[in-house]
């Protein structure tokens, strides 16, 4: 037995044996197991956030998704009533350009019209000026004073006629 005391592996083996004897009597295991509970129930509380905080991200996700939906239906139904008013004011400028180039037509129509009608009087006055001048050239030159006293004393036997 003197050799066992002697070996230093017996030493450990007996300095091992007191310390968990230590432990045991102490309640180390307990409070050990006391701990890994404690973590245990952390851990899931942390889980059971984990979860709750995943519920309202997709809730919350399936309400933008929806608002996204929504805002883009918005968006088409405006591009849509844009659409529809641009071709609504363009066939009405049509409208509009048109009745526009008849009324400028038609005044320039009438313009043309009274210019015409002013050059057919300019030019009907220059031939009467001009007939005017011919025929008191022609009656100078083949009106003598005999011919001239018979005219104007017919004339004047005419005038009374002419009265009643």
């Amino acid at each position: 037995m003197g050799h066992i005391l002697a070996d230093h592996h017996t030493w450990e083996y007996l300095g091992f044996i007191l310390v968990v004897g230590l432990l045991l009597w102490k309640g180390v295991p307990g409070l050990v197991g006391k701990m890994l509970d404690e973590r245990a129930a952390m851990i899931a509380a942390e889980l059971d956030e984990a979860k709750r905080l995943r519920a309202e991200a997709a809730v919350l996700l399936a309400d933008y998704q929806k608002r996204a939906a929504g805002a883009e239906a918005e968006a088409q139904a405006i591009v849509a009533d844009a659409k529809a008013e641009a071709a609504r004011f363009a066939e009405e400028s049509r409208v509009a350009l048109k009745a526009q180039i008849a009324r400028r037509e038609a005044a320039a129509q009438e313009k043309i019209a009274q210019a015409e009608a002013a050059a057919v009087n300019e030019i009907r006055g220059l031939a009467a000026d001009a007939a005017v001048s011919a025929a008191q050239k022609l009656i100078v030159a083949k009106l003598d004073e005999k011919r001239a006293s018979g005219l104007i004393a017919d004339s004047i036997k005419g005038v009374g006629e002419k009265l009643n």
